[in-house]
């Protein structure tokens, strides 16, 4: 299996391809039409990425059959069209969660204390004790965390060691996916991200980017934080309406932390204009919340093993396009004798109905005499046409329709 690796990846995960058996083509500098070239010079089976933007037309020109994100959020690759090529997309969930989250709360401290202006004033060779002397504290100051993924759960369990009660909006509660008297930290649940900032002192922000969350923290949510409050974003930029956020900024006293921004450059170096970074009381790093030893080495290694459970057994993890619920509308269940040819017969008069084939499976029972196939169909198909795929094949002893 031939990997293209098309951005910054650790030795140890290169090393681990290759154990693996893959061919391994790292090119860490791709970039647009210089991808899009060697994922159809290369002919590679599956490209590795970390930040680098994937389109539907690199998609078009190649054989790719998995893309690997190597990190957590996949915005910057066009999954439709994987999707519409028959091609997995899948990611490296949780494997950062701990390291964007300490920097999460390196800039809440950062902001609470004023650090990186205390540290500009000192190489200028100014003391001003008496002006940093004012901190607010976070002890007993509420946090209000938008999103409860890997990511907010370990910025809950450092927040509640800093002694600050906690209130959660998340759609994982609202959807009953988790029960909140069953999470490792107290708190509190919010039913809208709106409500969260009205009731805390901090907001940070911890949403992966999709339709829904895209803007999500606009005006309406900023304008419910009190004056004084802070905010932190190490998400993505474009959940925030940064507008508004300037605005909240030089209107209300609001300090901020960001580690992500509305606009930033394609490349690792480059220059960089935002006007959010130049007013007073915000701060910035340069999108490197994941970028840790420890967390690129954890990426590095589940990369490997999703890479390396497709080559041996076919299956994914982490798969983020299939379809979470089939669009199939019946059951076929066909019990037959473990023979070639019975399957092609079912199938090839399926095709003949013009009945689609969505998913199947074919279930051995011990000693490989006999199987049980389910065919899940895109629609019901007449009895004539059950009774030709019964009588025609005399391994078949017998089947059933089930509406799904």
């Amino acid at each position: 299996m031939k990997v293209l690796v098309a951005d910054s990846f650790e030795k140890s995960g290169i090393d681990g391809l290759v154990t693996a058996g893959c061919e391994v083509v790292y090119k860490p500098e791709l970039k647009d039409e210089a991808l899009a070239l060697a994922i159809r010079e290369t002919a590679a089976d599956v490209l590795v990425v970390r930040g680098t933007a994937v389109t539907g037309p690199m998609l078009e020109r190649g054989s790719l059959s998995l893309i690997v994100r190597a990190g957590a959020g996949y915005n910057t690759i066009d999954v439709a069209t994987a999707s519409t090529r028959g091609i997995y997309v899948s990611n490296c969930p949780g494997k950062n969660a701990i390291a964007v989250a300490e920097l999460a709360f390196a800039l809440l401290l950062a902001v609470d204390r004023r650090v990186p202006d205390e540290v500009a004033d000192l190489r200028a060779g100014t003391w001003n004790k008496k002006e940093y002397s004012k901190a607010r504290g976070l002890f007993g100051r509420t946090i209000g965390l938008l999103g409860y993924g890997s990511i907010g759960q370990e910025m809950a369990r450092r927040a509640h060691a800093f002694g600050m009660p906690i209130v959660v909006w998340s759609r994982r509660f609202a959807t009953g996916r988790d029960d909140v008297a069953n999470q490792a930290v107290p708190m509190q649940l919010a039913s809208s991200p709106a409500e969260v900032a009205a009731r805390c002192d901090v907001l940070s922000v911890h949403l992966a980017l999709n339709t829904e969350t895209k803007g999500l923290v606009n005006a309406t949510v900023l304008d419910r934080l009190k004056p004084g409050s802070y905010f932190i974003n190490t998400a993505r930029g474009e959940v925030v309406d940064y507008d508004a956020l300037a605005r909240a900024v030089r209107e209300r006293d609001i300090r901020v932390g960001l580690d992500v921004f509305a606009v930033e450059p394609t490349t690792a170096t480059g220059e960089f204009k935002d006007a959010i970074v130049a007013l007073k009381n915000v701060y910035g790093t340069h999108h490197v919340g994941a970028s840790t030893d420890q967390a690129q080495e954890a990426i590095a290694a589940e990369t490997v093993r999703i890479i390396s459970s497709y080559q041996d057994t076919g299956k994914v993890p982490n798969v983020v396009n299939l379809a979470k619920k089939t669009p199939a509308t019946h059951l076929l269940v066909v019990r037959h004798r473990d023979r070639p040819g019975v399957l092609a017969h079912v199938f090839d008069r399926l095709r003949s109905g013009q009945i689609n084939v969505q998913e199947t499976e074919n279930i051995i029972f011990e000693g490989a005499e006999a199987a049980v196939a389910r065919i899940n169909l895109d629609g019901a198909p007449p009895p004539a046409l059950l009774k030709q795929i019964q009588e025609g094949n005399s391994d078949i002893l017998d089947l059933h329709l089930v509406n799904i």
